[in-house]
């Protein structure tokens, strides 16, 4: 039985993160539409149709319905005031029964890069979903010429665990990734008692 939770609201000094409702759809276009070119290289061709509120009013239901399903949290980095998608952080393939773990995918508007948006964004998700879900570990993975994803994850504390070849398909390409992971520490605490 999938334990109900209530829609997850997350506040910082400058950052409201939560899930989309659909009748939020206007925002992530804006951001979609904004960030097109700047996202393109790190992320799968997209459709069209992405780009318009009909696909987001579709997209933001099935959210918030997985979320209750247990099976992603697909959580929205907004402004303090709520006008403006500032980027979008996924913990998404929840597996449970041995594994306990999801994988991680996130993305930034270009004019947020560099104010410590995402890291922020990720230490208050991260610790979420390791307290609400309990998950025991966190994968994430990123293109080997990603620096800024490779330095992001390790100042998150990400472990590096290898490098798959043609891993994802991205911007219409076959791309290999370096796979890193992120244990609960709560865990670890655990298993060392």
């Amino acid at each position: 039985m999938v334990k109900h939770r209530t829609l997850p609201r997350i506040t910082t000094d400058r950052l409201v993160i939560r899930l989309l409702d659909p009748d939020d759809a206007p925002l992530m276009v804006r951001f979609r539409r904004e960030n097109r070119d700047h996202l393109t290289p790190w992320e799968p061709r997209r459709p069209p149709g992405f780009f318009t509120e009909p696909f987001w009013q579709l997209q933001l239901q099935t959210v918030v319905r997985e979320f209750h399903a247990g099976a992603s949290i697909c959580l929205t980095i907004l402004d303090a005031r709520e006008t403006e998608v500032l980027g979008v952080c996924n913990y998404t393939n929840i597996v449970r029964g041995t594994f306990q773990s999801c994988h991680l995918g996130y993305a930034l508007a270009k004019r947020s890069e560099g104010d410590g948006i995402m890291f922020e964004a990720l230490q208050h998700s991260i610790d979420y979903v390791f307290e609400e879900f309990d998950l025991h570990r966190i994968m994430a993975n990123y293109l080997p010429w990603n620096q800024r994803s490779a330095d992001l994850l390790s100042r998150m504390g990400f472990t590096i665990e290898g490098q798959a070849q043609s891993f994802l398909k991205i911007n219409g390409k076959w791309e290999d990734h370096v796979l890193t992971s992120l244990v609960n520490p709560n865990d670890c605490a655990h298993s060392a008692s």
